[in-house]
């Protein structure tokens, strides 16, 4: 091995290696999409004018709009409920273990639109609800039938088919969290609601958060079948209307596609930081802001490179997460 003046090793000049077949590869799929781009913008039945013209129409943003209310709340009546099943599976009271069992069975069994249309029937099946005290008092009466409340039904309806996969979502992550912490927890004089709140369910949330923005995304896209409700106020629902009077369905399925992707990429965005705020700790990698807190402590200044990356266990500052309060 050749050496230097001062007896060293010379530097090794490294040649990468080459690999002609990512840059065919690449090649073929950018000449692929390119002609699909040329196809699509001069196939006539696109009738991209239309596109353009109904892209920001008042009625497709309102609709937008009502597609977001509609993803929001049925969300957060899922994820409530969720919880409460995701505590009753895990509860070793075998009645609410039970009953959480068959309700899960029940809503992840069954088709989302055959639950719609139950929902779209409801008035039909329950002519009135009456609410008091059974047998003894009757406080309120509601007339069912003929009652318009579409946009309720169908958050009702997407919100208690959600609540069966959130709370498998949230037992998951309650589970993921090794029992020795809870253990800890409570020999250090925690309740039971103080070992959630402050040491299982901050590390559970990290297991928790993706498949939940999963299913966020995910129910933005299944509104489009609120229609079996019937609610028709919503995106999907609006544009065909649109398009039953104009004849024109290919570009408005065109300007409902382009907003739902636009709302999807927004609620990715949130999700990867909602990911990344709760994992920290998860990972040795230090950010920059806990790497300088680590220079200011040892008084030394801050390298960001592979030997400051990951410093060793006895380095680290006292505080979870590597950062120093």
């Amino acid at each position: 091995m050749p050496e230097t003046a001062a007896g060293e090793p010379a530097p090794i000049k490294a040649v990468p290696l080459r690999r002609p077949g990512r840059w065919v590869a690449a090649v073929v799929v950018l000449g692929l999409f390119g002609l699909f781009v040329y196809g699509a913008a001069t196939n006539e039945a696109f009738s991209w004018d239309v596109y353009g013209r109904y892209l920001f129409d008042e009625r497709i943003t309102k609709a937008a709009w009502v597609t977001v209310q509609l993803t929001v709340l049925a969300m957060v009546l899922g994820v409530v409920l969720g919880v409460i099943l995701a505590v009753m599976r895990l509860s070793p009271n075998p009645v609410l273990k039970t009953f959480s069992w068959v309700y899960l069975w029940i809503f992840r069994g069954t088709p989302v639109y055959v639950q719609l249309v139950f929902w779209g029937l409801f008035p039909s099946i329950y002519k009135s609800l009456d609410l008091g005290i059974p047998f003894v008092h009757q406080f309120v009466h509601i007339e069912l039938q003929g009652i318009e409340a579409g946009f309720l039904f169908a958050i009702i309806g997407l919100g208690l088919n959600e609540a069966a996969y959130m709370a498998e979502i949230v037992r998951a992550g309650v589970n993921s969290v090794h029992e020795g912490q809870t253990e800890a927890s409570t020999a250090l004089g925690m309740s039971w609601s103080q070992t959630m709140r402050r040491t299982v369910l901050p590390q559970a949330m990290r297991v928790i958060i993706p498949p939940t923005g999963n299913e966020l995304i995910s129910m933005l896209k299944t509104t489009s079948l609120v229609s079996a409700v019937p609610f028709s106020l919503e995106l999907y629902g609006r544009q065909r209307d649109i398009a039953g009077v104009n004849f024109e369905p290919i570009p408005l399925l065109l300007v409902a596609a382009t907003w739902y992707l636009v709302i999807t990429s927004v609620l990715m965005v949130g999700q990867y930081y909602l990911e990344r705020y709760y994992s920290k700790g998860a990972t040795r990698t230090l950010t920059a802001r806990q790497l300088q807190a680590l220079a200011d402590a040892q008084g030394k200044p801050v390298v960001l490179g592979p030997a400051t990356a990951t410093p060793a266990a006895d380095e680290l500052p006292d505080t979870p997460g590597g950062e120093r309060k």
